[in-house]
């Protein structure tokens, strides 16, 4: 895939990019190396430092930045503007909450003292995906940096642009040159990198088979790997919840960043008291969703990423709709150009059918009635898929009964699923594993080194 910025928008070829060649690529791994050798040992405050002049940088850039992201990717503005604010509070949050992530923890000890000690690894290589171009890579660099560790990023493709934009951001707001370097590299060059003994860790976020090959090359080199993959994500609605509220979240949850989120709720089960009601209101609220030109504040769907996308989510809607599922909302008129589709929900597809077992990655919402609470989490946990869930109830038992029962890294109750840098975030089964964010994602590339004492009292 060429390395280039097209206007999902219009289809229009906007800028394109060379990629690195491989005396780049030493280059930047030389620099990486040598950068880690110094920032391993920089005191506390000048990672807070760092992080904070980032925060900064992305305040000051902000509407540059979401327009830089709604023309490489089409997300509509103001999510995008919304995207750069929380990757400012990441860096916020672990600049302050940093030297209490990184303290050493108190052992018990019979004798002497013992702690554990938590050490930078070394130069981290994130592969990311271009579907929150800027939050992915900063939910990832904030805590490495205040790690102590430095970043190289291999970003999608088709987001060059934010990728090049992110170095920049880190560099003004005063981290050292080397600590955080973008490749511009398609990805035949990872495997590579990956396996270079200067790299000492690798983070993927993305689809199934290219966390597969990652880990496969990480795990042949003895190196530490983080992924987050896919999702199918179960959202289920029981008699006792307020409908008002369910449906309102349903709607966000499936149609935010134009359903091209991995935790998005994708398979709607509503308990059959109700299913009725909420069908009726969810339909209605999927055809009042206005599709167009992702800079304009009124649009709430834009087009997908890429041209294949497109075609691909049709081909799933297609096949399910063979397999016998129903198409509820209307049909409409999109733009001439650029790669929309329209929002659809679908009734009543069977398991074989993509809308059940596959992800959809679109404002595409599958939806079926199910009989209790236990029917409900059975089906949620069919595909080999665990990323989030979500249950709506005010029922003390089914709420234990969901988190107990769902198998996914995350259950959000009477809420939708969001990543939260106060909160660990990850998946289970073929949706990776591993938690980045919260303390988790500060110690998942670091050195937990115990340190055992004694003897110095006699």
């Amino acid at each position: 895939m060429a390395i280039a910025t097209i206007n999902p928008t219009t289809g229009e070829t906007v800028r394109r990019f060379d990629a690195l060649g491989d005396a780049d690529i030493e280059a930047a791994l030389t620099r990486a190396e040598t950068a880690f050798r110094v920032w391993r040992n920089s005191p506390i405050t000048a990672r807070q430092d760092a992080l904070m002049g980032a925060a900064g940088q992305l305040e000051a850039r902000k509407g540059m930045l979401a327009e830089m992201m709604t023309l490489e990717m089409g997300k509509p503005i103001g999510q995008a503007a919304a995207e750069v604010e929380k990757c400012a509070m990441a860096c916020r949050h672990y600049a302050e909450q940093g030297p209490d992530y990184l303290a050493d923890e108190p052992l018990k000890a019979d004798t002497g003292s013992a702690f554990v000690r938590h050490l930078a690894l070394g130069p981290v290589l994130a592969v990311m995906p271009w579907n929150f171009p800027l939050w992915q890579v900063f939910r990832f660099a904030a805590p490495a940096i205040m790690a102590g560790n430095v970043g190289l990023l291999k970003h999608a493709s088709n987001v060059p642009q934010c990728a090049l934009a992110i170095e920049e951001i880190f560099k003004e707001g005063g981290l050292p040159e080397g600590c955080f370097q973008t490749l511009l590299i398609g990805s035949g060059p990872v495997e590579k990198i990956i396996r270079d003994p200067r790299v000492r860790a690798v983070t993927l976020t993305g689809s199934g088979p290219a966390g597969a090959a990652v880990a496969s090359a990480a795990g042949s080199e003895i190196k530490p790997s983080l992924l987050e993959l896919g999702g199918t994500d179960a959202f289920i609605v029981m008699p006792s919840t307020d409908l008002d509220a369910a449906v309102a979240t349903a709607v966000k949850a499936r149609t935010q960043n134009n359903g091209q989120s991995c935790i998005a709720a994708k398979r709607f089960f509503v308990h059959r008291d109700i299913y009725g009601d909420f069908r009726d209101r969810f339909v209605t609220a999927f055809d009042e969703l206005k599709v167009g030109d992702p800079t304009e504040d009124s649009t709430d769907i834009g087009p997908l990423a890429m041209e294949s996308l497109k075609e691909d989510l049709k081909k799933q809607v297609a096949e399910s709709l063979h397999h016998g599922a129903t198409r509820l909302t209307m049909p409409r008129e999109l733009p001439d150009c650029g790669w929309f589709v329209c929002p659809d929900i679908l009734e009543g597809a069977v398991e074989d059918a993509p809308a059940f077992k596959e992800e959809l990655f679109g404002p595409v919402a599958a939806l079926w009635p199910v009989d209790s609470l236990e029917d409900a989490i059975a089906r949620a946990n069919v595909p080999d898929l665990g990323l989030g869930s979500a249950l709506f109830s005010r029922e003390p038992a089914e709420i234990d009964l969901a988190i107990n029962g769902l198998e996914a890294g995350a259950t959000f109750v009477n809420a939708m699923v969001a990543s939260d840098p106060a909160m660990p975030f990850g998946g289970v089964k073929q949706s990776g594993y591993g938690r980045e964010l919260y303390r988790d994602g500060i110690h998942a590339f670091m050195n937990r080194k115990t340190v055992r004492i004694a003897g110095l009292d006699q």
